[in-house]
């Protein structure tokens, strides 16, 4: 906690990433408006002070559907990487532990689904599960299982030859607590890092779906949503598309800053280089 205190690059990305955490929270307090509000007689106008970022071509208010539009990104965020670290983190432990023909089995389909480009990927599942935020969900974390598992994998294979190891196996240990007891809390590290770098890609994924109509559907608020909607008018409506982009890119430099200071942190060997 004190190297994370120390660290300019961590505390400017745990900042942005608290206020984003903050404003998808209080959405319900910090919206002047309903997000769903249509208003015809305002529609599309620049900010003003009754609207401050705006309206849309329906006059629903731009500042309130963009502070709602941080839930479903958070929210399809942080269950699709806890997901996709929970199944990906256990493939890999056991692929890089036991190595051999269990390596083989588990890794194999891991290679095939890394060989798709994580676009074509992701629309094929969407278009096979139905547009839905839970299918949203389980699509983006089978997106992230091959990241985790090759991740976490490569971390083993490294541990695993660690005297530690050696000594937990010539004490009898089974392999299931070598892997629990020793192997897991050391690659945990690595596993954080890695979650904190997902959150951001999860984040875009998410919102380049919607941006392409297979997302969070309208008219529900999403960034991407709200991309998609203001790209027809993108010169003489700027603020439909600028105040959304904004968002979203703060949020992809707050978990990336965060995830980059965390990696410098929490490994020794990148400690021992910079010392």
């Amino acid at each position: 906690m004190s190297r994370l205190l120390q660290s300019p690059k961590a505390l400017a990305g745990a900042l942005l990433v608290l206020l984003i955490l903050l404003t998808a929270l209080l959405a319900p307090l910090l919206a002047p408006f309903d997000p769903l509000q249509l208003d015809p007689a305002v529609s599309v106008m620049p900010p003003s002070a009754a609207n401050w970022l705006g309206t849309d071509f329906f006059g629903r208010d731009i500042l309130s559907r963009m502070v709602w539009g941080a839930r479903p990104s958070l929210m399809i965020g942080f269950a699709s990487v806890a997901i996709g670290c929970a199944i990906g983190s256990a493939i890999g432990l056991a692929a890089g532990f036991f190595g051999g023909w269990v390596d083989l089995v588990l890794m194999r389909p891991i290679d095939v689904l890394l060989s798709f480009p994580i676009v074509v990927l992701a629309l094929a599942l969407v278009a096979a599960l139905g547009p839905s935020l839970m299918n949203l969900i389980l699509t983006i974390s089978l997106l992230f299982v091959p990241r985790f598992a090759r991740v976490v994998r490569a971390e083993t294979l490294a541990l695993r030859e660690l005297d530690y190891v050696d000594a937990a196996r010539a004490s009898g240990q089974t392999p299931y607590r070598i892997i629990v007891r020793h192997l897991l809390p050391n690659a945990t590290a690595q596993i954080i890092v890695t979650c904190t770098v997902f959150m951001a890609d999860a984040i875009l994924i998410e919102a380049g779906l919607s941006f392409l109509g297979v997302g969070v559907t309208p008219p529900e608020p999403s960034w991407g949503n709200m991309l998609a909607e203001g790209r027809s008018n993108i010169l003489g409506a700027p603020w439909l598309t600028t105040f959304p982009g904004l968002m979203l890119t703060l949020t992809l430099i707050g978990f990336n800053l965060l995830g980059d200071a965390l990696r410098d942190i929490l490994d020794p060997r990148l400690r021992g280089v910079q010392a």
